[in-house]
Parts: C-alpha cells; sequence; structure tokens
C-alpha cells in the first residue's frame, strides 16, 4: 500500500499479534493462555470490523493503521492488511509513553491533520463514538474516551502533541484524569466521550460474558456482540464453569 494519506484523518487501532502467552494474560487463570490469545485476536477482528462499519454509515474520513507489536511483519498482520485493507506501522519505544508518542508523530508525518487511536479491548464500542471523535476534532485538541475503571479507551489529537505523553501512569485508574490534566497544562482544548468498559481484568472479562448472553436475546439487527466473539464467549463461559 501507498504511504501517502488518502484522508485528513487516521484512526490508527494499536495491538498486538495474538500470540499465546503475550496477550491478556490478565485473564490467565481463569482463561488458559491459548483461549486468551484466542480471544484478543477475536477481538481484533471486531475493532476491524466495526471500524469499518461506522466508516461507511457515516462517510467517515479515515486512513485506518495497524499499529503493530511485536512486528507489521507478522503473517497474522500481514493477512489484517490484505483481508481489511488496513496500512501497517510498527510500535515503537521502550515503554508506553515513548510507543503512543511515536505511533502518533509516525502518522502526523504521513500528512495527516488528525489522529485518533485505541485499542482493542472495546470491541463492542458503539459505532455512533467514532463518529463523535471525529466530530469533536473539528473543535477540539484532544479527545479523551474514559474507561469505567479510570483509564481511557481512545485518544483522538486535532495537531502534535510530543509533551502529552510524558510519565502517565499506564495500566492504573488514574490514567484520565492525568491526561486530562497534562492537556490542559499544555494548553490543549480537551472533549470527552462517553464512559465505556474495556476488557481487561477478570471482573471485566466477568462482566463481558453476561453482556454477551444478554445480547444474543435481542434481534439480529440490534446485537452489539459479533457472531464470533458471541461464540468464543458462549464457550468459554462453560470452560470456566467446568473448571471451578
Amino acid at each position: 500500500m501507498t504511504n501517502r494519506p488518502s484522508a485528513d484523518l487516521a484512526l490508527i487501532i494499536l495491538t498486538e499479534a495474538p500470540i499465546v502467552g503475550q496477550v491478556k494474560t490478565s485473564l490467565c487463570p481463569p482463561l488458559t493462555q491459548d483461549e486468551a490469545a484466542t480471544l484478543h485476536g477475536s477481538f481484533v477482528l471486531d475493532t476491524l470490523e466495526r471500524t469499518k462499519v461506522a466508516m461507511d454509515k457515516w462517510k467517515l474520513p479515515f486512513d485506518r493503521y495497524l499499529a503493530c507489536a511485536p512486528s507489521s511483519q507478522h503473517v497474522f498482520f500481514k493477512i489484517m492488511e490484505e483481508r481489511h485493507r488496513v496500512r501497517l506501522i510498527d510500535q515503537l519505544g521502550a515503554d508506553p509513553d515513548a510507543r503512543m508518542r511515536e505511533t502518533c508523530r509516525a502518522v502526523f508525518d504521513k500528512g495527516h491533520r488528525r489522529v485518533v487511536m485505541l485499542g482493542t479491548d472495546i470491541p463492542t464500542l458503539p459505532l455512533e463514538y467514532y463518529r463523535q471523535a471525529a466530530m469533536l476534532l473539528d473543535e477540539h485538541d484532544l479527545v479523551l474516551g474514559p474507561e469505567q475503571t479510570g483509564g481511557c479507551y481512545l485518544f483522538g489529537l486535532a495537531k502534535r502533541a510530543d509533551g502529552l505523553f510524558s510519565d502517565i501512569p499506564w495500566c492504573t485508574d488514574q490514567v484520565f484524569r492525568v491526561t486530562r490534566e497534562r492537556a490542559e497544562s499544555l494548553g490543549l482544548r480537551v472533549a470527552s466521550l462517553p464512559e465505556w468498559r474495556d476488557v481487561d481484568s477478570i471482573d471485566d472479562l466477568t462482566a463481558f460474558i453476561e453482556a454477551g448472553a444478554r445480547d444474543a436475546s435481542l434481534p439480529k439487527a440490534e446485537r452489539q456482540f459479533s457472531s464470533r466473539t458471541a461464540g468464543t464467549l458462549q464457550l468459554l463461559a462453560k470452560r470456566i464453569r467446568s473448571r471451578a
């Protein structure tokens, strides 16, 4: 694929290849490492599919990128590039602060004027939130998507702000608060999306399984879960109960 941007706005999906023993290890146990990798892979696919639906539904001017770890050369990412028409970039940096800074910098350097970044632990994020993020960047420098536990599921930037990602207490309940305070100290105009819950702990997984069961009872057109992830959750729920 060409590196020349075709859209003003870049949508970056930060993710890792579903390598057993390297992803979603916070869910092990009750999951096995193999099950955790399978669930993670399903989440990546969900995010790719849902962002494409959101783009098509509202004609959002996104170029989509997968920011890959450990390497964009991993066969999983090459398959995603071919099947989902996304651009691949490597996650660079020795810590989360550096990876966030370098990922933003790399995409801004490609000529995009606005950037939205998110992970893959929010496979049921409402499609409307993608549209809201794009719209809020018209009048704000930074858009944050707060998690229910104090983290952030989304970062949107309307300009470079290298000083934003420095000494952020990642993987804690202070991420949203500290990031917002840092942004305000830099003079950035900040807006927030509604809260949403990601899947990063055992409590999150339990809530997600329960939500998936409720979702399955809804008419198909109203369901938030993909049939793939819904099936995976049902299987995992049965396995977890059998091990109890």
